[in-house]
Formats: C-alpha cells, sequence, structure tokens
C-alpha cells in the first residue's frame, strides 16, 4: 500500500520528468468484475455505492476518501458490497519518461490505495474529463487528456496524510485487530472500543458491512489458522486450540466439526499424506472428493474461487499463472515440502519438466483423453476414495436430472449457443466441461446447426447471426483486447438484431469455473446454468 507520510516527498521530486498519457475512460455501473490482468496503469475512483478492489492478493474497500491505482502485470477484480450496484471511473493511462520516452519501473511508487481528503473535486474532474474524452471532435478529446493531468494534480495535491474518521475505517481497524489478536479472549464491547464505536451499532454494521456477525468471523479467523497449524505443525490438538483463541479443546472440537463439517481428528487424519495437485483441474477432482492437497495452484485471478474458498485448507499455494508458466517456481516449492504424492496430467507437460517431477516424488498421471468422471475414479482409485467419488456421482446426477427438467420445461425446445471470446475471435463451445454440461447433461438444444467444430476454428459473426439462438452463454476472456472486443461486438446492429440480445437472453459466464474441466467445476457450471436460466 502507498505510504503518503514516506514516500510524498519523494514522489513529488519526480512529477517534472514523467509524462502521462489518458488511454481511456469509463464509468462502470457494476455488482462484479472478474480478476483481469492488466496491461496499462489504470486508477478507480468510486462514483457511489460501496464495495471492495482486489489487486492481486491484496482487498481494498474502495471509499470516498481514497483512490487506488493498479500496474501493468498486475490483476485486479471489483466486488460491490452486498450484491448491490456501484459506480466507479475506471481511467486507464500510460507512464513514460519525458526525455526517452521509456517507461518508469514503478509509477511513482503509486500501487494500491492512495488517501485523500473528502473535499478533493476528484468526481467533478472525472466528470468533466469523461464527457470531453468521449467526444468525436479532437479538441475535445484534447481538452480530456488536460483534465486527466488536472485529476491527478488534484489527487497529489491532497494526499491525506493522517487518516479520517469514519464507521468504515472504524470497522476496518477492529477487524484488523481480528485478524492479529484472534488468539486472545476477544468480546464484543473490547472490539467495539477498538472501532470506537457503541457496541449495538458495531455489532449492527459489521454484520451489514461485511455480510456475517463479528462472532463468525472471529470463528472464521481462528479456525482458518486452525487448519494451518494441523497440516503443518505435530503439535496437540489442545495446544492448537490454545493457541486460536479456545481454552476448552473440547469446545474447540465441537465447534470445529460443525463448520468444518468433520472432527479435528479426522481432518488431520484427511491430510497425513501430502498429496499435490499440479493443476486446477486435479483440484477440482480431488475437492469433490473432499480430499484437500498439502499443494495446489491457487491465486486471486488464475483460479479465484478456490482461492477464496481453500486458501486457510491448502498450506502450500502454487502458481497457477497461465496454464503453469512458473512451472520452474513451482517445482522449487515442491522440492522444499517433501510431498507424498504428485497429481497431474501428463499430456500437459513439457519433458523436461515431468523428468524434474519424477526425480521429485511419486507421481500419478490421469489419462487426458478420459472424460471428467473416468479421471475422477482414476484419483480415487489411487487415493482409496472410491466410496466418496461414488457418493459424490451420484448426488451430482440427481441434482442433473432435477435441472435438466426444470430447464426443458421452461426453455420448451428453445436454442441455445456457448460462445468464448478471446482477443479478436468467438469460439463455439470453447471447453469439453461446457460442452458436457450444457449439451450431455442437462441436454439443452445445441443452436450450432452450422456444426463449427467446437473451440478449434473461429466463428463469424455472420455465422452466429445465420445460428441465432434463442440463448447465449457468453465468455470473455479477460485481458484488454478481448474485452475491447465484446464491447465493440455489442455495439453492432447484427449483434443487436439477434433473438437472444433482443430478449435479454445473453448470459456472461467467468473462465472460473467455465475453463476448468473437473468434477467440482462441472457442478459450479450446472449451479451458474439454474441461476441463469432458471434465477435460483
Amino acid at each position: 500500500m502507498f505510504n503518503p507520510i514516506i514516500q510524498v516527498h519523494e514522489l513529488y521530486k519526480k512529477l517534472d520528468k514523467l509524462w502521462c498519457k489518458l488511454q481511456g475512460v469509463e464509468v462502470l455501473h457494476i455488482t462484479e468484475v472478474e480478476p483481469q490482468l492488466l496491461d496499462s496503469h489504470v486508477l478507480y475512483v468510486l462514483k457511489s455505492g460501496e464495495g471492495h478492489l482486489i489487486l492481486d492478493y491484496e482487498n481494498y474497500r474502495l471509499r470516498q476518501d481514497a483512490v487506488h491505482f493498479a500496474a501493468p502485470g498486475q490483476t485486479a477484480g471489483l466486488k460491490s458490497q452486498s450484491g448491490r450496484d456501484m459506480e466507479i471511473y475506471r481511467i486507464t493511462f500510460d507512464v513514460s519518461w519525458d526525455n526517452d520516452g521509456s517507461v518508469p519501473p514503478n509509477f511513482l511508487h503509486l500501487q494500491g490505495e492512495l488517501p485523500i481528503h473528502r473535499d478533493t473535486q476528484s468526481i467533478v474532474l472525472c466528470e468533466n474529463m469523461n464527457s470531453s474524452y468521449s467526444s468525436e471532435l479532437p479538441l475535445e478529446r484534447y481538452r480530456g487528456q488536460s483534465i486527466f493531468q488536472e485529476l491527478l494534480y488534484s489527487l497529489l495535491k491532497n494526499v491525506r496524510l493522517q487518516p479520517e474518521s469514519d464507521s468504515h475505517t472504524a470497522l476496518d481497524r477492529a477487524k484488523n485487530y481480528i485478524d492479529v489478536h484472534y488468539g486472545e479472549a476477544l468480546t464484543v464491547d473490547e472490539l467495539a472500543g477498538v472501532a470506537e464505536l457503541s457496541a449495538k451499532y458495531f455489532v449492527d454494521l459489521f454484520k451489514k458491512t461485511y455480510g456475517r456477525s463479528i462472532g463468525d468471523y472471529i470463528t472464521d479467523v481462528r479456525l482458518g489458522h486452525a487448519k494451518l497449524l494441523m497440516t503443518q505443525t505435530d503439535a496437540r490438538l489442545r495446544d492448537i486450540a490454545h493457541q486460536v483463541g479456545y481454552q476448552d479443546e473440547f469446545y474447540f472440537s465441537r465447534k470445529f466439526k460443525k463448520n468444518i463439517g468433520i472432527s479435528p481428528s479426522a481432518y488431520v487424519k484427511k491430510r497425513r499424506q501430502r498429496i499435490a495437485a499440479y493443476s486446477p483441474s486435479i483440484l477440482g477432482h480431488l475437492l469433490a472428493m473432499q480430499v484437500y492437497p498439502y499443494a495446489a495452484p491457487l491465486h486471486p485471478k488464475w483460479t479465484s474461487y478456490y482461492y477464496d474458498t481453500y486458501r486457510t485448507d491448502i498450506p502450500l499455494h502454487l502458481s497457477a499463472y497461465r496454464y503453469n508458466q512458473d512451472w520452474e517456481a513451482n517445482m522449487e516449492l515442491l522440492r522444499s515440502a517433501q510431498i507424498d504424492l504428485l497429481i497431474c496430467d501428463r499430456d500437459k507437460l513439457m519433458a523436461h519438466e515431468q523428468e524434474q517431477l519424477e526425480s521429485l516424488t511419486n507421481v500419478f498421471y490421469i489419462s487426458a483423453a478420459s472424460s471428467w468422471r473416468a479421471q475422477m475414479l482414476q484419483i480415487a482409485e489411487q487415493l482409496g476414495t472410491v466410496k466418496e467419488a461414488n457418493d459424490w456421482l451420484h448426488r451430482y446426477d440427481s441434482r442433473v436430472v432435477e435441472v435438466r427438467e426444470s430447464v426443458q420445461h421452461l426453455l420448451a425446445g428453445e436454442t441455445t449457443l456457448m460462445l468464448s471470446i478471446h482477443k479478436h475471435d468467438y469460439y463455439v463451445s470453447p471447453t469439453r466441461g461446457a460442452h458436457d454440461v450444457l449439451y450431455h447433461d442437462i441436454q439443452l438444444v445445441d443452436g450450432n446447426d452450422l456444426h463449427v467444430k467446437q473451440s478449434k476454428q473461429p466463428i463469424t459473426l455472420q455465422q452466429i447471426a445465420r445460428i441465432n439462438p434463442d440463448h447465449l452463454f457468453i465468455n470473455v476472456c479477460q485481458e484488454q483486447d478481448s474485452i475491447n472486443e465484446w464491447q465493440a461486438l455489442q455495439a453492432t446492429r447484427m449483434w443487436r438484431d439477434l433473438t437472444a440480445v433482443r430478449k435479454n437472453h445473453v448470459y456472461l459466464v467467468s473462465s472460473d469455473p467455465w475453463r476448468e474441466y473437473s468434477a467440482y467445476a462441472c457442478a459450479r457450471m450446472v449451479g451458474d446454468v439454474v441461476g441463469h436460466l432458471v434465477g435460483g
């Protein structure tokens, strides 16, 4: 996080040597934007509402007394508070030294949060900048550039060196206190005192802001640390209970079983063998059987759901960056972790990568050509969890039958099409999982009567218009070229004339889980279909 007290004077020294060029400005009316890989500098200015910016591994609360900067190569996602819409300016810009045009390694040390005074005219400047820069008149667009420079000047001039006090800042202070002092005996009165709020107001505001009670949050933090201690140390259960704030180990055990679903001893037993999942799809198979690996790919963008849900269950976080491009760094992590068994897909490995893996530990390979069901059962046979796998498959199939009947009754033969947008190309049914769930499991009517080969050859907008489906599922790759293509597509007359578009039957789906081929991912896709088509 940007520290204005330490860096503000150094920052000012560099301003006259930098050139910042506005690339684009937009007002987002959103409830959520899945994490994107950034290829330019971005400034976020909250206009209205409440929410959070997830920048790499950091989570920032968006508010009126701060703006947020992100840099190329970072991943950024947005999420509104409690599912309510918020408005936020997303301003993209480039930075270079004015003498040679080279790019500074770190724009003014600005990455993360920049506190500003509340009376800063940032919203007015953003409004004027957006109006001018979106004009077709070159002179007005030039004015937009000058307003952008004025906005940067205003923000840097109004850097807030001392924290302002408001109820949300007070809540953040109490929440951070819990994160540090979870092992102590915490009371509502004590935490309300940290926040400098009345106890009743503190309890009500905490639940409204974070969506869970103060007691539930304390429990989540304590049990999360307990799970890490159980998997990373040989400490006795009584000592672990004491370390995370429970003086009665039997109460701790009851609490653990109620929240996690199994007893602490069963949890430890399941984790006795150090298993590593070498890809997100392997992790998806394991989690469906309630097998929590010691190591797996986890990242706020590339595996966002798994990261948010299971990061305290999985001690060693491997890189999930772009189809394992960081495999050498992962190899170093695995080398020091003393893994007992590594599970992976041989077909996705390079020869020297495979050699190094096999020199580290026992490696079990699944067949990439097999269905996800067969892959899951292959892993189950290796781990001795065949019963758990079959039980999960039975529950999945029962759920699919219910969804199939509901959806087919609702759609009554209407056609569907699944599209993926990558760069400037469109693809039909881009992954095996998406195709299996939509057309094999739920048995929707495939609108692809042109028989364009799925995921291999691009399809044109003219071909999409000829298919003219009643319902469209769209996955947009979260990088800028693809996002720009999606925005341009929506402005075309041919797109607006599609039946699915006219009837508001276009459903955006995220890459996670729709690009993953695993048991868990398919179950989540079924849930997405229900949410979009049935509404619950």
